[in-house]
């Protein structure tokens, strides 16, 4: 393997505690180091990090002070809901700002050359949070709050992020639209939920790129729509690090999918991405788990991408 990658995480994301019977639970995180004890090789290989909580200040880049504060005072009660699909438990505090700590983590480490390209396997998701409230079991903009430390601490004048997740990353468009030094890509399953991310829909500044797609297709198919969208929001935009929301939901079989991609097509777009970021940015490449609900998928998966990116 040519290039150290970090594996960061948190126990803490285990301490968000939605039920069994939830899509997102904390199997998806456990099944990771299971797989990974069966790889010796890859183990080794990689950086092991423990990851640190953002703070306030941190999620506050893309969130609103008083829905940061609303989540921690029901978090404080006990838990609770916050919409339909989204709950909360007496551990979720912890597990929220670890996840997008590790995340944040992965960022310093692209620059500072502790590892040029990391994957945090964090939990919960946060491609769906808005900035005033949660939705499809996120609470907080992991990437999105990364894209935007990565310009207010690193000095980043372009960030550009993909998002493979089979649902639109609605929460992430909205917390980076009006950013004009963050360019977004989305590929996702249409329609779909959130019933978002028209093709049509640029944001307001044009640095949106929606990539909506039909359930069934060929891998290939999906594969070339999605690198065809991040060579043109790439275009006269070099940008200074790739940022990756990497849902393992765009695999075949996923309970809440129907995208066809294998693990081979999660090793070739892994590949494509890490290529680009090698002409564009050094090779900064800072990925983080999304959704994927099958948890043993999501695992194999993970340790396919870990290779990829080494």
């Amino acid at each position: 393997m040519s290039t150290r990658v970090a594996l960061i995480s948190h126990s803490d994301c285990g301490r968000h505690d939605t039920g069994w019977e939830h899509p997102e639970h904390v199997g998806r995180l456990v099944a990771i180091p299971r797989a990974l004890k069966h790889d010796p090789e890859l183990f080794e290989a990689l950086t092991h990090v423990e990851g640190r909580h953002a703070s306030e200040d941190e999620l506050a880049l893309a969130h609103d002070r008083a829905y940061i504060g609303r989540v921690r005072e029901l978090v404080e009660q006990g838990g609770g809901r916050l919409d339909p699909d989204t709950v909360v438990s007496e551990g979720s505090w912890d597990a929220v700002t670890a996840g997008a700590g590790c995340v944040l983590d992965g960022v310093d480490m692209a620059f500072d050359g502790r590892a040029i390209r990391s994957f945090s396997a964090v939990r919960p998701p946060g491609h769906h949070a808005l900035r005033d409230r949660a939705m499809g079991f996120c609470l907080f903009g992991n990437v999105a709050v990364a894209a935007h430390y990565a310009i207010a601490k690193h000095g980043c004048e372009r960030v550009l992020v993909v998002d493979w997740d089979v649902h639109h990353g609605n929460g992430t468009q909205a917390l980076v639209e009006n950013e004009s030094r963050i360019h977004f890509v989305s590929m996702h399953q249409w329609p779909w939920y959130p019933g978002t991310g028209a093709a049509d829909d640029r944001g307001p500044h044009g640095t949106v790129w929606n990539v909506p797609m039909p359930p069934s297709l060929p891998p290939q198919r999906y594969i070339d729509a999605l690198l065809t969208a991040v060579d043109a929001a790439a275009a006269e935009f070099t940008p200074d690090l790739l940022l990756l929301s990497a849902g393992f939901d765009c695999l075949e079989g996923d309970p809440l999918g129907a995208f066809t991609l294998t693990l081979d097509d999660v090793h070739a777009l892994t590949r494509a991405l890490v290529e680009r970021a090698e002409r564009w940015c050094g090779g900064r490449l800072v990925s983080a788990l999304e959704g994927g609900y099958a948890p043993e998928s999501v695992a194999k998966a993970v340790l396919v991408h870990l290779r990829a990116l080494a």
